[in-house]
């Protein structure tokens, strides 16, 4: 399944997303006041109870809950994603707290069209709980990645980073709620240049112009 696209003056924007939708809430305030030249299509959860899917639809974004347990394999029920997609005409992806690995079938049609948000100071602590890692190994400077997604574990090329102080009263959590603030900001920040036009990616290397 290959998808073209189409010239215009804004971008579309689907989400993908597990869980609170800190993240998503955050990105479609700033796309509903006008600071993202975007439309926000649809939000997307593989879980019925994530409360991204209350959110939306407060703010009056389409949401859908798509069972994952209802195929007969991951790729199928990406399969069904890529169609609402395409049908949405959507250019960029955000996978905001998205807990499912997307395989070749999903990546390859959206390549460098889908953005995540990490916890760490990517290529650092990669994966699960990042925050808990950071702590475990002692660093004393954590942060959060902006990066598109390829078919490794956070390994796609990098837009934006920025760092937090880690201290001795850290713990995980306090950790976590220090990250996410700045999470909220560069993700903000990359999907705004994503749909300026202003990123390029040459091997593997993001340009901002």
């Amino acid at each position: 399944m290959i998808f073209t696209k189409k010239k215009k003056s804004k971008k579309n924007i689907s989400f993908l997303v597990s869980g609170r939708g800190s993240n998503f809430q955050a990105l479609a305030e700033k796309v509903q006041k006008g600071y993202i030249n975007a439309d926000i299509k649809i939000v997307i959860s593989d879980r019925g109870d994530a409360p991204v899917l209350k959110k939306a639809e407060m703010m009056g974004i389409n949401s859908l809950f798509i069972d994952p347990k209802k195929f007969s394999s991951r790729e199928a029920h990406e399969r069904e994603i890529l169609q609402i997609l395409h049908d949405k005409e959507t250019d960029l992806v955000v996978a905001a707290g998205y807990m499912r690995l997307l395989t070749p079938v999903f990546i390859e049609p959206f390549r460098n069209r889908i953005i995540n948000i990490h916890p760490s100071l990517l290529p650092a602590f990669p994966g699960k709980d990042a925050q808990a890692q950071a702590i475990e190994h002692g660093v004393k400077i954590a942060g959060c990645t902006c990066h598109f997604i390829d078919e490794g574990t956070d390994t796609g090329p990098i837009i934006m980073q920025t760092a937090v102080d880690v201290t001795q009263e850290d713990t995980a959590d306090t950790l976590s709620k220090k990250i996410l603030v700045q999470e909220h900001k560069i993700l903000c920040e990359s999907v705004k240049l994503f749909c300026e036009e202003k990123i390029k990616i040459e091997n593997r290397k993001v340009y901002i112009i």
